[in-house]
């Protein structure tokens, strides 16, 4: 318009997949914990202004009381990028399943709960979120993530009984994908529980 040029914020990047895994045996959800630049690099801005209106590399490299990497740790989902071609998203969320949670798991095993996109002001990638019950014989390792890929991912349960809690207690940093997901649950699984 009147010769004036837009600019579009916009990241090339792959589509996900996201599993909310339930244990039947201790009845608690598996989560992971994990590093996430982004959100430490959020709290840097947020504590320290400065550093990033004056985009002073050195004074960003020099500031005198860092924040904890703990600041960066986010709850999620357990989840990984759609990039092995010629496998589904089914066999990919799998594949996520035991390398970050330790829990080998089929393609049977699997309810797809919905896709959705995510990012949608910077990527707009497309994720699907599964749904996978599990049980203590299912768990083979530790899980813990791919360390030659840069991920440190601890394994989180979070029991049925403080889930609502967990979801809407903001001193957990977590993701949209958590909350809505323990909701799904409460609403389509947890009914069908048997009472004790």
């Amino acid at each position: 318009q009147n010769g004036t040029k837009k600019f579009w914020d916009f990241m090339r990047t792959h589509d996900s997949v996201s599993i909310l895994i339930f244990n039947t045996s201790r009845q608690c959800f598996v989560v992971v914990k994990q590093f996430r630049p982004a959100v430490y690099m959020c709290e840097v801005e947020r504590h320290n202004p400065q550093v990033f209106q004056n985009q002073d590399k050195e004074s960003f490299f020099s500031l005198e009381n860092p924040l904890p990497a703990v600041v960066g740790v986010t709850y999620e989902l357990c989840a990984g990028i759609v990039d092995k071609p010629g496998l589904s998203l089914e066999e990919i969320a799998c594949e996520e399943v035991l390398e970050e949670c330790g829990y080998r798991v089929s393609t049977a095993d699997l309810r797809r709960i919905t896709s959705y996109r995510s990012g949608v002001g910077v990527m707009g990638s497309r994720q699907t979120l599964f749904y996978a019950e599990v049980n203590d014989q299912m768990r083979t390792g530790g899980g813990g993530g791919q360390p030659e890929e840069g991920e440190l991912i601890e394994v989180v349960e979070i029991p049925l009984g403080e889930s609502m809690k967990f979801a809407y207690d903001e001193t957990f940093p977590k993701t949209m994908g958590v909350i809505f997901s323990f909701m799904w649950f409460h609403n389509n699984i947890a009914p069908k529980l048997p009472k004790k």
